[in-house]
Formats: C-alpha cells, sequence, structure tokens
C-alpha cells in the first residue's frame, strides 16, 4: 500500500493565490482595520511563511492595493452587474436599496476604509467608488423620471444617507438594530427617495 505524503509547506506556500491574500487582507481590515493589515499575522493566519507573500507581493502596500481592488470589483460585479437585468428603474432602484442594505460585510469594509481616508492607497479607491455610486445613483433616478439636477440632489441625499447611517453606528457605537426595527429603516428610505415607491 502506498503512502501519501502531506504536502510539503513550500507546496502549500505556492498554490496559496495572490487573491487568497488579498480576501485574507480584506476579511482583517473587516475586522480590525488598514492598520492590522501586516504580513507576519496574515501568514498566520492563512498558515503559510512570510515566503509566500513575498512570492505574490512585493509589499505590504502591494497586499492592501491588491485587497482594495478585490473589493472595488467585487462590488461592482455583484452589487451593480446583478441588477442591470431589472429593467423598471423604480425597481431596480428598490433592489438597488435592499441589497446595499443587506450586504453586511461591505458595510464593514468601507466604515473601516472611512476611517483610514487620510491612508495613500485608501482615499482614491473610496473617491473612485463614491463616484461611481453617485454617478449610479443619479443615472437610475434619471431613468425613474426626474430631472437632472433634481436627480443629482435625490442621489446625494440617498448616499448621504448610506453613509450617514453608517458613520452615526460608529460614532455612537450602535449596535446592529434590531431586525424589524432596520426593515422599517429601509423601508422608510425607499419610500422617501424613490420617486412613486
Amino acid at each position: 500500500m502506498a503512502v501519501t505524503k502531506s504536502p510539503a509547506k513550500s507546496d502549500r506556500n505556492a498554490r496559496l493565490s495572490a487573491e487568497d491574500w488579498a480576501q485574507a487582507a480584506l476579511d482583517l481590515i473587516a475586522e480590525q482595520g488598514v492598520a492590522a493589515v501586516a504580513v507576519e499575522p496574515l501568514a498566520r493566519r492563512l498558515g503559510v511563511t512570510k515566503g509566500s507573500f513575498y512570492w505574490h507581493f512585493p509589499s505590504r502596500e502591494a497586499l492592501l492595493v491588491a485587497a482594495l481592488e478585490r473589493w472595488e470589483k467585487v462590488e461592482q460585479e455583484q452589487v451593480f452587474g446583478q441588477l442591470e437585468v431589472i429593467a423598471d428603474p423604480r425597481a431596480r432602484l428598490r433592489a438597488l436599496f435592499d441589497l446595499v442594505a443587506h450586504e453586511y460585510k461591505s458595510h464593514v469594509v468601507y466604515s473601516e476604509l472611512l476611517k483610514a481616508l487620510d491612508h495613500p492607497v485608501v482615499q482614491p479607491v473610496i473617491g473612485r467608488v463614491s463616484q461611481r455610486r453617485f454617478d449610479y445613483l443619479t443615472a437610475s433616478f434619471r431613468q425613474a423620471g426626474l430631472p437632472r439636477t433634481e436627480a443629482q440632489h435625490r442621489a446625494r441625499l440617498a448616499y448621504a444617507a448610506y453613509v450617514g447611517f453608517l458613520q452615526l453606528n460608529l460614532q455612537l457605537h450602535h449596535a446592529r438594530l434590531q431586525h424589524e426595527e432596520f426593515e422599517a429603516y429601509v423601508e422608510h428610505v425607499m419610500a422617501t427617495l424613490i420617486p412613486g415607491a
């Protein structure tokens, strides 16, 4: 009977992808913030040596860039991508509000990135994501029948409600709202902001 050897540590290091490292960094950002992203703790978390990291990235900064690019790409594909099949603009806005309201991990990552806006890698990503979200909201409100200026105002108000809700929770150290209370709040936001909702 042949005995199968367990893979050597170097084999495991080689199999760990840059995406694995980027996802682990994102998970750490969600749990402890941008400052917590460091090679050694991530290597321990992934059960590999630091050599695995340097196989994929030249520096911590490069890993942080990859993690934030991953977050940005996943949001683009998962949030905006799945909404494009909804033809009715009001229904699309409702679906967007509902989807965003219930995507907890994305909120946590975004909140942690807001705390690190002075970081040179974080600031441009937040700038791009915020602009993309604002443009998408504006276009959606235009498609729902609002004139351009009113659509921009409504988009700004919707985005401010989202960011403000996150900031309020951070500042007041609120735990998540009870399910019924949160659902009522989301419904109120939709009824207030979506034309004809």
